[in-house]
């Protein structure tokens, strides 16, 4: 048995210790926001957060993620960091930051651990930490935009 502690719930899972996080918290907790991209960690869409840190789930076994606790694209807006989930949710949604959509959680994701570790980044920090989502739709400079608002939303 592996224990997950996901957004703020703990779930008894039967599983394999070496699957993927990814595939136990959308096939096994039942939570489908977090998105399969390219199954090496690559591109970001898969990112969740490990005890505030930005991970990438589908490269993470369950037994490294085991008693921690995990966050998700669904439970960002609530417990600890519910201040910059919403903030950065909320910009993201004034600035019409979503094209397909598809990478969004992830972008999401990362953008709330960027804010968390550095509050007021500039470009330069924005653009380094969030290098490893991958937008197809480029929708880059909204992106940026979105973390400047929800900084500044969160000063």
């Amino acid at each position: 048995m592996i224990e997950l502690r996901v957004n703020g719930e703990t779930h008894q899972l039967d599983i394999d210790p070496q699957m993927p996080l990814l595939w136990a918290l959308r096939e096994h907790v039942g939570l489908t926001g977090t998105k399969y991209g390219c199954g090496i960690g690559q591109c970001g869409a898969c990112t969740v957060h490990l005890n505030d840190t930005a991970v990438r789930s589908c490269s993470l076994p369950v037994s490294a993620a085991a008693g921690q606790q995990i966050t998700t694209i669904e439970g960002l807006a609530e417990g600890p960091q519910a201040a910059v989930g919403k903030a950065v949710q909320q910009a993201w949604q004034d600035l019409d930051v979503v094209q397909c959509g598809f990478c969004q959680s992830g972008q999401i994701m990362q953008a709330a651990a960027l804010l968390t570790s550095n509050p007021r980044p500039d470009d330069a920090a924005i653009d380094s930490n969030m290098a490893g989502n991958i937008c197809r739709c480029a929708t880059y400079a909204r992106i940026r935009k979105a973390i400047h608002k929800a900084a500044a939303a969160l000063a």
